[in-house]
């Protein structure tokens, strides 16, 4: 299990309720979302207990990018405001816990997370996020560790087989993901040249022919253009019309 709360006192607290069972073992702790990521991908828990106000990245976007982990952690919120507990429930959470958890309320959420786990092998996850909402980050998966790609650095992505290639400001990354449901998601900052690539509205130049009459996107910090499909054309010249 990892424990993620920015509040030393609470993370002390679930330590204490912990403690009194021999079923369950803390292996990490994590004071934002981001360190509960790299825990999570270090130690590959079948829980977290998650805060939700955390600095950065908070526990509703980690939950969404620990969806895509393989084996999938059970979730469970640990906070001081119920006001979040929708986003909680479309975050696939497997409960909610209201600060001060109390004993009995964590020992249920327990036990929902051992019936989660039983089923587990025949759940399908998904990494659709909730209407309305979207990442700050993409997550790649490193050996064990990840890498954190923020959206406003990505300059484009390219579905190659069942992977997408991350082209951002400081290299390349490979992440899990079908690139239907990044555009799904980030549709208001990437806009489709073709089948398999997005790019961000802001990274394209101009619009231009090569030699044999195929269009190509420049981006400002692309190496080399990109192919633009014939079915994207159009609308595409519409999009710049309005950058």
């Amino acid at each position: 299990m990892v424990i993620a709360d920015d509040e030393p006192l609470a993370r002390e607290r679930l330590r204490s309720l912990l403690a009194e069972r021999d079923d369950v073992e803390v292996v990490a702790e994590a004071a934002d979302g981001q360190h509960a990521l790299h825990a999570c991908a270090e130690h590959r828990p079948d829980l977290v207990l998650l805060d939700i106000a955390m600095p950065g990245i908070d526990g509703l976007e980690a939950a969404r990018h620990l969806a895509a982990f393989e084996p999938r952690p059970a979730v469970v919120f640990c906070t001081a405001y119920d006001a979040h507990a929708l986003s909680a429930f479309e975050a696939e959470a497997i409960d909610y816990l209201v600060k001060p958890v109390r004993a009995e309320r964590l020992d249920a959420a327990l036990e929902r997370v051992r019936t989660f786990a039983a089923g587990r092998e025949r759940h399908v996850g998904g990494t659709e996020t909730a209407p309305g909402q979207s990442r700050s980050h993409l997550c790649a998966r490193l050996r064990g560790s990840l890498r954190l790609i923020p959206i406003e650095d990505v300059h484009y992505l390219h579905a190659e087989e069942k992977y997408v290639i991350v082209h951002h400001a400081r290299g390349e990354d490979l992440i899990e993901e079908s690139l239907k449901s990044l555009e799904d998601e980030f549709g208001e900052r990437f806009v489709r040249i073709h089948r398999n690539c997005l790019v961000a509205r802001h990274e394209i130049v101009e619009l231009k022919r090569d030699s044999e009459g195929h269009v190509q996107a420049v981006l400002r910090h692309g190496k080399q253009p990109l192919e633009v499909s014939r079915r994207c054309v159009a609308a595409l010249r519409e999009t710049l019309k309005h950058l």
